[in-house]
């Protein structure tokens, strides 16, 4: 309660909550109350200004009805960036916390493959993977997930060296407990609060790599649709006064992206309250 508490005390964080509630339902709800045909093109009405003909948002080049088309390019951003942001998270925990408690020749090869790694533009390597496989929904979140799990390992890492030294770790090593009930029961529960922080803005950045990715054209192929792709599309229409079709998929980018931001500050002030107090 006392965590929940000092949460609800950051009000940015609640409007990051709010907005990340509103788009996802936006996104997954929407289409059950708002029903349009988003595989079928419609030439017959291409360009239609919003509001004209039952379209609030206008539709694109093809007659796709814009409003429902970010509802559905909303559902593949938002799966997409939470997936890619949890198995990074998760992968570089692991790696972390293995490479930090063994120490010695254990931690010094896991972390030379972290720096080797970083030392790569993730964008380059994103590019590249992403030409060389079919980009689908579970692909985009392999790639992505594949290599931005780099900055949570070294965060983690950090913290399992200071915690292998504490007395409760010692005290189960000296009972005969092994490196892995230790890596399991002590380093990555006590570092918790560092994983969860860093695990919405590693959702934030993979959302901007899926924007990233599908506004260079390596994104899911058509009928699917992503709000980066959409940003791709308007922005060569919005030259011929097609504004509607950059603007809104790119403040839905903005806000969702920020919403991760603000609700990675407001549980970064509850850990660090709760560190301070102990």
């Amino acid at each position: 309660m006392k965590r929940l508490e000092s949460f609800a005390e950051n009000r940015l964080a609640l409007v990051g909550v709010g907005i990340f509630i509103l788009l996802a339902a936006f996104s997954f709800l929407g289409p059950l109350v708002y029903q349009t045909d988003q595989v079928h093109t419609d030439l017959a009405s291409v360009y239609l200004a919003p509001g004209t003909a039952g379209h609030p948002l206008g539709t694109d080049g093809v007659g796709y009805d814009q409003l429902g088309r970010m509802m559905v390019g909303g559902q593949t951003s938002i799966v997409v960036g939470l997936a890619a942001g949890l198995l990074a998270t998760i992968a570089g925990t692991l790696w972390g916390a293995i490479a930090g408690f063994a120490g010695g020749w254990v931690d010094a090869t896991m972390m030379r493959v972290v720096d080797a790694m970083m030392s790569i533009p993730a964008l380059f390597l994103f590019m590249l993977l992403a030409s060389i496989f079919t980009p689908t929904v579970p692909m985009l979140i392999l790639i992505i997930g594949a290599f931005a799990w780099l900055g949570p390992a070294r965060l983690v890492r950090g913290e399992a060296l200071s915690l292998r030294s504490r007395e409760y770790v010692i005290a189960m090593r000296g009972m005969g407990g092994g490196g892995g009930r230790a890596v399991r029961k002590h380093i990555i529960p006590n570092a918790i609060g560092t994983v969860i922080v860093n695990a919405t803005f590693q959702i934030a950045d993979a959302i901007l790599y899926v924007a990233y990715l599908s506004f260079l054209g390596l994104g899911v192929p058509p009928p699917a649709a992503n709000w980066g792709g959409m940003l791709s599309d308007g922005l060569s229409d919005t030259f011929s006064g097609h504004w509607w079709l950059l603007y809104p998929p790119g403040i839905a980018i903005v806000l969702i992206v920020l919403a991760f931001n603000f609700i990675g500050d407001g549980l970064r002030d509850v850990f660090e309250v709760r560190l301070r107090r102990r």
